[in-house]
């Protein structure tokens, strides 16, 4: 089936990207530290606008003397504001991810949910969180969009939307549901090594002849 309303790479060489991100990248994997299913959904809740490494740099402090949602719970605000105050937004964080522990010990047992629906009624958890939860804490196939997805999903060609949404939904149309997860650490680790925001490194990068961006630059 030709791909002729949109500006997409042939359903052909959707396999060499993977293989040749693959290459690329070979050890994209989650950049969060976290040890279970709670350290995971804290972790992607706390790195919304800001670094992974950040993120890491916090999280073993805060972890240490709040390592269960029903520790978290209990906390005091201002004890966690001081333990992540290195990352940004850290004020609306820390309400949130007491919140988002308090549900957890009242409605599920203490536990992060493995359906999608239950982990969107989290506070600070969203599409992408959620996804990104399903996928590294539990094995659930799915692609998380970030910036970093979306950028590299349509300036190569894999998909052609206008937002975040439809890119997610395009990429799983696209790409066989056992790829996904790799697929999302693959696209991730090119956009923050290779295919830059500002400035793509063009000329180092496997994808020539393929990428759209690059045919058209």
């Amino acid at each position: 089936m030709k791909n002729n309303t949109k500006n997409l790479i042939p359903d052909e060489d959707i396999s060499k990207v993977i293989e040749t991100l693959e290459y690329m990248h070979p050890e994209a994997a989650c950049a969060l530290e976290h040890r279970d299913p709670f350290e995971l959904v804290v972790a992607v809740a706390l790195s919304a606008q800001t670094t992974d490494v950040s993120v890491n740099k916090a999280t073993p402090a805060l972890f240490a003397k709040y390592p269960t949602a029903e520790a978290l719970a209990a906390a005091d605000r201002e004890d966690v504001i001081e333990l992540i105050r290195t990352i940004g937004l850290y004020r609306n964080k820390s309400s949130n991810i007491i919140k988002l522990a308090r549900k957890l010990t009242e409605e599920f047992d203490g536990k992060v949910p493995c359906d999608y629906d239950s982990l969107i009624s989290l506070p600070g958890v969203g599409r992408k969180t959620a996804n990104v939860v399903l996928a590294e804490g539990f094995g659930v196939p799915r692609i998380a969009v970030d910036t970093h997805v979306f950028r590299v999903a349509n300036r190569i060609g894999l998909t052609d939307e206008k937002d975040v949404t439809a890119t997610e939904e395009e990429l799983m149309r696209r790409i066989p549901e056992n790829l996904w997860i790799r697929t999302h650490h693959l696209l991730i680790f090119h956009g923050r090594k290779c295919c830059h925001a500002r400035k793509p490194d063009c000329k180092n990068c496997g994808l020539s002849g393929i990428c759209l961006y690059e045919q058209n630059s």
